[in-house]
């Protein structure tokens, strides 16, 4: 066995278990361990496969949000969000490029239900952010912009299409558990089941599905 199969391999064991045992639990250090431990294994595992750098950088910069997140206290939410943004903006480039030359009216479609679907929800939710206003403005842009250039993707890399979808997902119900919920209300169980399920397998998708592709 190679060492990115057990990055790859470790990355899905440590993704089973924050699911099983900790993405819906108050937070703590092992629960942070093996959350950051989990995407660290997933951009590891791009990396020693020859994965491009833009895949890497995006990984790693997930996992370094996923540190801020992992943390106590609101003050880490701003730097954990920074981290993102910037992960997704390493995906925009590198989706750009692999982009299919011919967008069909299937896809422009899709693109066009994206980003007013994406306007109406931040308008929806724009009363409740507060002073993050311009933070989740900012983030919210950026995540919208990756899903469109992952919508123009060719099919044979419909699972990274996939897993950028399913991120979005993720944040969409984060945002709900963020700034909707009562702050005396703890994230429900199903719900948090589904923010790190939809992530961390939309993370491991886009990864699986680049690598797979370009191998």
């Amino acid at each position: 066995m190679t060492g990115g199969d057990i990055s790859f391999y470790g990355a899905l064991a440590l993704g089973a278990l924050y699911g099983a045992g900790f993405c819906y639990r108050e937070k703590s250090l092992p629960g942070l361990v093996i959350k950051t431990g989990s995407t660290a294994l997933l951009a590891l595992w791009a990396f020693l496969a020859g994965g491009p750098l833009l895949l890497v950088a995006a990984l790693a910069f997930s996992s370094l949000g996923d540190l801020f997140l992992a943390l106590k206290g609101e003050a880490w939410l701003k730097p954990g969000m920074a981290a993102f943004f910037l992960a997704h903006v390493a995906y925009v480039i590198l989706f750009w490029g692999l982009g299919a030359d011919d967008r069909t009216l299937l896809v422009l479609v899709a693109q066009i239900v994206l980003v007013f679907g994406g306007a109406a929800f931040l308008r929806w939710l724009s009363p409740s952010l507060g002073e993050m206003r311009m933070p989740v403005f900012a983030y919210t842009g950026v995540i919208l912009m990756m899903g469109v250039a992952a919508l123009n993707l060719p099919p044979v890399l419909w699972p990274v299409t996939l897993g950028a979808l399913m991120f979005i997902a993720s944040d969409v119900i984060l945002s709900l558990q963020l700034f909707r919920k009562p702050a005396d209300v703890p994230a429900g169980t199903l719900s948090s089941l589904a923010v790190w399920g939809l992530y961390f397998g939309g993370q491991a998708l886009i990864a699986w599905g680049l690598l797979a592709a370009l191998a």
